[in-house]
């Protein structure tokens, strides 16, 4: 990675997943990102946190969530929109536990990139204050907002228009034109 690619701030975080009793006859269970915890807790992952019925969650793993100054403007329309969110994406994992922390990012774009494709379950998650308010640091410090600038119209050519030519037809016209 170029060093111009590198993130500027790295926060730590952990991923908490919910396992539920799935009303399907193809599946036993869903799985779905249910929240983030700031910084990494003392917890291996896929240690069991709570079980309620047919749901259980899980502490997924951790993962960091990098910020770019190139993305500024993101973060920031992400922290005003109300309710400032992460998201976390989840891939397929061949190992013993069935899924690993793929990405977590407070990029809505980036975020929804990963829906793209079914390779991911990617869910949307309240951001933790202590995550919300480094971000709100990081977007102060290196947000550059663009100056709104009107562009005016040129006033048409006359000659311009009348130096062009005739227009070049479909390749049927031209034929057409050919056998006359």
């Amino acid at each position: 990675m170029s060093p111009a690619a590198a993130p500027l701030v790295r926060i730590p975080v952990g991923v908490v997943v919910e396992r539920r009793k799935a009303a399907s006859q193809w599946i036993d269970f869903t799985w779905h990102p249910v929240g983030v915890l700031p910084d990494e807790p003392d917890v291996a992952p896929w240690t069991p946190l709570r079980e309620d019925g047919e749901t259980k969650s899980f502490y997924a793993g951790s993962a960091t969530v990098d910020l770019y100054r190139s993305e500024t403007a993101r973060y920031r329309e992400n922290l005003l929109n109300g309710a400032p969110g992460v998201w976390v994406a989840l891939s397929p994992s061949e190992g013993e536990h069935p899924y690993v922390v793929a990405v977590v990012t407070v990029d809505p774009a980036e975020g929804e990139g990963y829906t793209e494709t079914a390779a991911y379950i990617v869910e949307q998650v309240p951001m933790p204050e202590v995550v919300r308010e480094a971000v709100e640091r990081f977007v102060d410090e290196h947000y550059v907002g663009e100056a709104f600038v009107k562009r005016k119209q040129k006033p048409a050519d006359p000659e311009a228009l009348a130096q062009r030519g005739p227009a070049a037809g479909s390749a049927k016209d031209r034929t057409r034109d050919r056998k006359r």
